[in-house]
C-alpha cells in the first residue's frame, strides 16, 4: 500500500449534510459511522453525530469528515484550503466540480485564465470550506 494524504474536515453538527453535498459534487461511495455505532459518545444527545465519514470517488479522490462534539473546540476553517488540480484534458471534470462546489457558496476568485496561463479559481463552499481549482493550460510544443 502507498502512503496517502487525505483532507479530513471537521464540522459541528452538519458533517453528514456536508458529505452528502460533496458526494453530489464528486460522485463516489460515501460511508458514514456515528458515535452511537461505536458507543463512543459520553453525551447521548450527540450519538447520531458523525464520528467518521469517508467519500471515495472513481477519480481517486478521498475526502473524510466528522462532527466535533460540543465538548471540544471546533478548529478554525480559514486556516486551510483544499486544492483540486489537473491537466487541460481534465478541464470538463474540474469545471463540473467548480460549479458544484461554488453553488450556494462564495466565489472569491472566478475560474478563469490566470497570469501563469492556467485556469484558476477560488471559492468558499456553503459549508465554509475554501477550494482552489487549477486547470493546467494547453502545453506548447518545445522548440
Amino acid at each position: 500500500m502507498s502512503v496517502v494524504l487525505n483532507p479530513y474536515l471537521s464540522f459541528r453538527d452538519n458533517a453528514r449534510e456536508a458529505m452528502e453535498f460533496y458526494r453530489s459534487v464528486f460522485g463516489g461511495d460515501l460511508r458514514v459511522s456515528t458515535f452511537d455505532d461505536y458507543n463512543a459518545s459520553p453525551d447521548p444527545s450527540e450519538g447520531g453525530k458523525v464520528m467518521h465519514s469517508m467519500l471515495d470517488t472513481s477519480s481517486g479522490l478521498t475526502l473524510m469528515a466528522a462532527d466535533t462534539p460540543s465538548s471540544m473546540p471546533l478548529p478554525e476553517a480559514s486556516a486551510f484550503s483544499i486544492s483540486l488540480s489537473g491537466a487541460a484534458s481534465d478541464d470538463e471534470e474540474l469545471r463540473r466540480y467548480w460549479a458544484g462546489l461554488s453553488e450556494g457558496g462564495t466565489v472569491t476568485t472566478p475560474l478563469e485564465k490566470a497570469p501563469w496561463g492556467d485556469a484558476f479559481g477560488m471559492c468558499v463552499d456553503k459549508f465554509g470550506v475554501t477550494w482552489l481549482v487549477n486547470i493546467a493550460g494547453e502545453e506548447t510544443p518545445s522548440a
